[in-house]
């Protein structure tokens, strides 16, 4: 059977129901927002959108994500995600950069058959706005063999919704780890200096390296109160795009939550977090159970303010317990006043909606 072949049979299985996840990005539609929906100031590498981890150096302006309702008409899609400077740089110096990346575990992308004489074609297409029009690059890095492929796109329009699609070629060098690590990235870049652009722009697969990831400077960051709109994000097999595979918000959340997930409690305080049991004189411990299995036991932190339903005794503070699995946490409070033996109560929040346990299992 040849090519053409089997990805018209692909897309008339796919048109009649036989296919469904198609797209290996996660939360392309920019619907899942657990951290929140604005902050000024990011720290680089950190996440607000579920899924998309901001990188940045070197700015002289602090990188500001906003979830926004501004979308393409008549897509589907209800937000995008904003990022935005609040100055521009007075010279762009060699290593300034930003950049919106996904990361993947190495067994979800299996099917990609890479490293391999069958190695397959992949099509991202996405929608995007921007405050200037220029050629931005984009690519996809292999970090378990170190390898990277790139392309470039044109904002034809400044301010303008615009659609776009990217074919990127197979890799027969360097399979990817078949586990739940970090295998690939793809990468948008808004803007850089010469530190990502001074090699040869990697066009097609070879060695990674910071030099060859990016084409050129866009002009983004020197620009006048720059704005990067991106949504409808869709990476799929095959040499054609396909319309964006939209799925129920549900569905998305617990796809995000594999890897963080932050207790929900109230948006007005005094939610219910956990039940906990008194083990000692002031100390009580209790069971988060996670909605979904996350990738890998995750880290815990807490944000906000905290107490007790039992007003016989008082919240103290709050640790990490007996620690995290896949499924579950164990958390450790400790009260003002001792207990009677086997007394329970219940940990949440305080006067606080934003006060949650955070579980952080990223890539």
């Amino acid at each position: 059977m040849s090519r053409a072949r089997e990805f018209a049979d692909l897309a008339g299985s796919a048109d009649a129901g036989g296919i469904t996840g198609k797209n290996l990005i996660t939360n392309g539609a920019m619907q899942v927002w657990q951290r929140g929906t604005t902050i000024d100031t990011i720290t680089s590498g950190n996440y607000l959108c579920d899924r998309w981890r901001i990188a940045h150096n070197g700015t002289d302006g602090n990188v500001d994500v906003d979830q926004s309702t501004d979308v393409p008409s008549g897509q589907g899609f209800g937000y995008s995600q904003k990022i935005s400077m609040d100055a521009s740089e007075t010279s762009l110096d060699a290593g300034d950069q930003v950049n919106i990346q996904q990361r993947f575990e190495g067994q979800n992308l299996q099917l990609l058959e890479k490293g391999s004489s069958s190695a397959k074609k992949v099509t991202l297409s996405f929608w995007v706005k921007s405050s200037v029009a220029a050629t931005y690059s984009v690519n996809l890095v292999d970090k378990d063999n170190t390898r990277i492929i790139g392309a470039t796109y044109v904002v034809n329009s400044a301010d303008t919704w615009e659609s776009k699609a990217i074919t990127f070629d197979g890799d027969t060098s360097g399979t990817l780890d078949n586990d739940a690590n970090r295998s690939l990235d793809l990468r948008f870049w808004l803007d850089t200096g010469t530190t990502y652009t001074s090699g040869t722009f990697a066009t097609s697969w070879g060695a990674s390296s910071d030099a060859v990831s990016a084409s050129a400077t866009t002009g983004w960051l020197e620009s006048t109160s720059p704005e990067f709109y991106i949504t409808g994000v869709q990476l799929e097999l095959g040499e054609q795009a396909t319309p964006f595979e939209h799925e129920d918000a549900g569905t998305t959340l617990q796809k995000c939550q594999r890897y963080y997930f932050r207790t929900t409690g109230s948006s007005t305080g005094y939610g219910n977090l956990a039940t906990v049991s008194r083990i000692g004189n002031t100390l009580y411990r209790g069971v988060v159970e996670f909605p979904v299995t996350m990738r890998s036991r995750p880290s815990f932190s807490s944000s906000g303010s905290f107490q007790t339903l039992d007003s016989g005794f008082t919240f103290s503070s709050m640790s990490g317990g007996d620690g995290a699995s896949f499924d579950s946490h164990g958390v450790q409070v400790t009260m003002t006043s001792n207990g009677s033996a086997g007394q329970s109560s219940l940990l949440r929040q305080a006067a606080d909606g934003q006060a949650a346990l955070i579980y952080d299992a990223e890539l």
